[in-house]
């Protein structure tokens, strides 16, 4: 099989942000989450609270939207067209795409294109708390272990060396810069 992060690996950006200012024009009072979020920001660049804590007060915009399963749709029409066509040509069925991003964002997108292994942060949609552990570094092989038990990575492609564990696991890893890949 082959894995594959997502944002800026075969989706052309990094999708929270870009969901982010979709929802902040579609609900134009998302902006008064601001304040909270970059004083959440400021404390996890002061180490005053974890990555996890610091996307669950990013993630409290999601208390805005009207149907998060009709927004994600509207903003997937939006989107869809970012993901890489050099992934496209390539895709396989028995790809699995892992990421710190939420699963309940990306699901939509991996139906679409026809993924059907996703692995990702378990947030919840509407309040923005987590549900599992941001799935980020170390916790990508944790989650991929604990989806299946006997796997072989014949691929991996990523855009940071974040996933290094990841691409220490597979025959051949790939940096991705853009469009084009690099051997790790």
């Amino acid at each position: 099989m082959n894995v594959y992060d997502f944002d800026n690996t075969i989706y052309d950006g990094d999708s929270t942000v870009d969901f982010y200012f979709f929802m902040l024009k579609r609900y134009p009072y998302v902006i008064f989450q601001f304040p909270f979020q970059f004083f959440g920001f400021i404390e996890y660049k002061l180490k005053k609270i974890d990555k996890t804590k610091f996307k669950e007060k990013f993630f409290s915009f999601l208390k805005y939207s009207k149907s998060i399963e009709n927004d994600i749709k509207l903003f997937w029409n939006k989107k869809e067209n970012k993901i890489k066509k050099w992934y496209l040509d390539q895709q396989k069925n028995d790809d699995i795409i892992i990421s710190a991003s939420p699963e309940f964002l990306l699901k939509e997108i991996c139906s679409r294109i026809n993924i059907s292994h996703l692995i990702a942060s378990k947030v919840d949609s509407n309040t923005g708390k987590f549900l599992s552990k941001n799935c980020y570094g170390d916790e990508k092989v944790s989650r991929l272990k604990e989806y299946l038990e006997d796997f072989r990575i014949n691929k991996f492609y990523s855009d940071s060396h974040s996933d290094d564990p990841l691409a220490k696991l597979a025959e051949e890893s790939y940096l991705v810069k853009g469009d084009k890949l690099e051997k790790w």
